[in-house]
């Protein structure tokens, strides 16, 4: 069982009354916590935003239930598939997002984290959406990377996320290379990410995928930025065993250390 403080806030319940400064310092003065609440907006996938809310859990240091964050998640499963808005005019993403966005800080968040990464073209209208900060994954994931001496990292993502150039124009200026997988190995990494894990099948054959890492680490890549939040599922159903950069740890451990808490690492 998970420790954490877990509020799970399904998109069909109707929007509670807002925490105003009144009620959040009667909770701190209740509880003698001056740590920020975390909201998650989730649903892209479903897993992907479990995996988020354990890894805070898992790396937050604690000895009991009270030391570790409240978090409060919308798993908002009706946002539109982010790639095929931005590649295929697909239905537009941002109302949902906003909204959900809005929801969390009604309910109380005094910072918002997102587990997907294409999701992040759209970060500016999320951050405008709202007055509370919301914590971007590719530049804490960057910032790693830089902090660790890396020059130059292989991208396993989403065509959104790579055909849109993100990731590239998040890590310009850095020193970071970035190197991308090249036709059948592209999608060899869309076809684990849709038709393995977002499809929840537990025995797909990745060996295509494999061939597409290791030929990103031939290439040149010391590690491999696993650029699509289901990827790191990916790597634990399917035994994949590279060496990985994690965005989705990267912004757990932002969030909690943004919150106040104390990190394992």
């Amino acid at each position: 069982m998970w420790a954490a403080s877990f509020d799970i806030l399904l998109h069909s319940l109707s929007p509670l009354r807002p925490a105003g400064p009144c009620d959040r310092l009667r909770a701190k003065e209740a509880t003698g916590m001056e740590k920020k609440t975390i909201g998650i907006i989730g649903g892209m996938g479903p897993l992907a935003t479990a995996d988020l809310f354990e890894k805070i859990t898992l790396h937050t240091r604690a000895q009991k239930d009270q030391d570790h964050l409240r978090v409060l998640i919308d798993s908002n499963t009706n946002i539109p598939d982010r790639t095929a808005a931005l590649l295929h005019g697909g239905e537009d993403p941002t109302p949902q997002l906003t909204a959900s966005a809005a929801l969390l800080e009604k309910m109380g968040a005094d910072v918002l984290i997102m587990p997907c990464n294409t999701a992040h073209n759209f970060y500016d209208a999320i951050a405008a959406a709202v007055q509370i900060p919301v914590l971007h994954m590719i530049r804490l994931t960057a910032q790693a990377l830089q902090a660790r001496g890396i020059t130059a990292a292989g991208l396993l993502a989403t065509d959104g996320t790579v055909q849109t150039g993100i990731y590239q124009r998040t890590f310009a200026g850095t020193g970071i290379d970035l190197l991308t997988p090249e036709g059948e190995d592209q999608q060899a990494i869309m076809d684990m990410i849709y038709r393995g894990v977002k499809a929840g099948d537990l025995h797909y054959d990745a060996s295509a995928a494999r061939r597409a890492m290791e030929n990103l680490l031939q290439r040149g890549a010391q590690t491999l930025i696993l650029g699509c939040t289901e990827l790191p599922l990916a790597a634990k159903l399917y035994h994949l065993d590279y060496p990985f950069t994690d965005p989705t740890l990267e912004l757990a451990l932002g969030a909690i250390r943004f919150a106040g808490g104390e990190t394992t690492e």
